[in-house]
């Protein structure tokens, strides 16, 4: 049986509606994830804590069986890892990461997102894998010039000699 034409233009006015609607809203309004005239940098670091080992004594080693004889005593867990950033001379962001894991000795990770105004910046990123240690032992500063729109990552990475922007 055939359907009646005023039911046929009724469904291919709707179609025709949702087709629009959908239309419209996948194009318009316009969606900007960050203003015109600013830069990102994007702060992403994953890393291993170093271990806090230490050295044995002739007697302790005199005590241990001959196969268990390592000269070096490194426990499972890893240390936290402190991190500072500062853009343009002032702090903007400060953070102790903990190691993941049920015995501490998993990887720490960071990521932070920081939105500044397109143009020079100066930064600044220091970073300490042992907090047994005083100081930083990763330190990474320079000059950067910004587009508007534009991505940096600061990334670490101990084969590349530490922290680096890219």
């Amino acid at each position: 049986m055939l359907k009646p034409a005023a039911a046929t233009v009724g469904q291919v006015i709707l179609y025709a509606a949702f087709a629009a609607f959908v239309g419209y809203f996948a194009t318009a309004p316009t969606y900007k994830q960050i203003p015109d005239d600013v830069a990102l940098i994007k702060l992403s670091i994953s890393h291993l804590g170093d271990r806090e080992c230490r050295k044995r004594d002739p007697e302790e080693l005199k005590k241990l069986p001959p196969n268990m004889r390592a000269p070096m005593d490194c426990p499972r867990g890893r240390s936290d890892i402190k991190l500072e950033v500062d853009i343009d001379g002032q702090p903007a962001f400060q953070t102790v990461m903990h190691p993941t894991g049920l015995y501490k000795d998993g990887i720490s990770t960071v990521y932070k997102r920081f939105e500044v105004k397109a143009g020079t910046h100066q930064l600044s990123v220091r970073m300490n894998d042992n907090l047994v240690k005083p100081g930083f032992n990763f330190v990474k500063e320079a000059e950067v010039t910004l587009k508007p729109a534009q991505v940096m990552v600061i990334d670490f990475n101990p084969d590349r000699g530490g922290l680096f922007f890219k």
